[in-house]
């Protein structure tokens, strides 16, 4: 469908608008004079025309348009509008501009803990976080984000949320090579499931990422870990994973790659491990001496 009407309609649209607002008159003299009426009906027109470029798929124009609407909301001191438009703005400029994009998203997380809305601020840091992870590739900035989430999940006691966002920094902090602030988190997450019946069976899963993370630092520190998860939560003593772990504590004691790496391809034949596993296991091996550093 040729939607090319729909962008010169848009571009007239936004002409309209801009007219509309200029007429106002100062806005402090308008208020008394109709003013905020025809701010208001400008408002209305923009989010017509920022509708009419997303038909036309005219991303970039749609995002300021939706940017101008929201200025004049603010104007208005329609907080609640406001912040919509200016997630509506994020939302266009994620398909053109990441980085408009998270300064669009950036001003409505600011109206909205204005507001006291932490849960909708939480969504859009991680929004903000997704943006970075795939369009900008800026790790650091994606864990800040995540982390941001997190507090404001914990705050209004949405804990299930925040341990999605707490994993997701546990796990780029370990690709970072920040394994300590991994550990804690895996160690915490764990500690928070393994007592809730219906979550309980991925707390194995935190403690085995959190051994792993020990097993890089310290091969004592993993055997100490090992133990004391052990103790902590009876039922990891009976995991694949924990069997898992003492294989390969045992054949990096004995340094023994060849071990290492059978004991990997057998547990990997019934549960597959994933990138994020097999990046750590290759940086555990490769400190068995003279192993060449693959898994096959």
């Amino acid at each position: 469908m040729d939607n090319s009407g729909k962008e010169k309609e848009a571009i007239q649209l936004m002409a309209d608008a801009d007219k509309k607002v200029k007429s106002s008159g100062s806005f402090l003299g308008g208020m008394f004079g109709g003013g905020s009426h025809k701010v208001e009906e400008a408002c209305e027109m923009y989010c017509r025309a920022a509708n009419m470029f997303k038909m036309a798929k005219n991303w970039s124009a749609a995002g300021g348009a939706f940017c101008k609407a929201a200025r004049l909301h603010m104007q208005l001191q329609n907080k609640h509008d406001c912040a919509t438009s200016f997630i509506d703005a994020g939302n266009a400029y994620k398909k053109s501009d990441p980085n408009e994009a998270i300064k669009c998203l950036n001003a409505a997380i600011d109206i909205y803990t204005d507001m006291g809305r932490f849960t909708i601020a939480a969504k859009h840091h991680i929004s903000i976080a997704e943006i970075y992870e795939s369009e900008l590739v800026d790790i650091e900035k994606a864990i800040a984000h995540y982390e941001q989430a997190a507090d404001y999940y914990k705050g209004e006691e949405s804990n299930s949320s925040a341990n999605k966002c707490l994993l997701k920094v546990g796990a780029y902090c370990a690709q970072l090579e920040q394994y300590q602030k991994s550990i804690e988190i895996f160690e915490q997450v764990g500690a928070n499931t393994m007592d809730n019946p219906l979550l309980k069976y991925s707390a194995k899963e935190y403690f085995f990422k959190a051994s792993l993370c020990h097993f890089i630092v310290d091969e004592l520190n993993a055997k100490i870990a090992v133990e004391k998860y052990e103790e902590m939560f009876p039922a990891f003593s009976d995991s694949r994973e924990c069997k898992l772990l003492k294989k390969l504590l045992e054949a990096h004691e004995e340094q023994n790659s060849e071990a290492f790496t059978e004991a990997v391809k057998e547990f990997d034949s019934i549960s597959r491990l994933d990138q994020w596993h097999t990046t750590l296991l290759l940086r555990i091996k490769k400190t068995i001496q003279g192993d060449e550093g693959d898994l096959k």
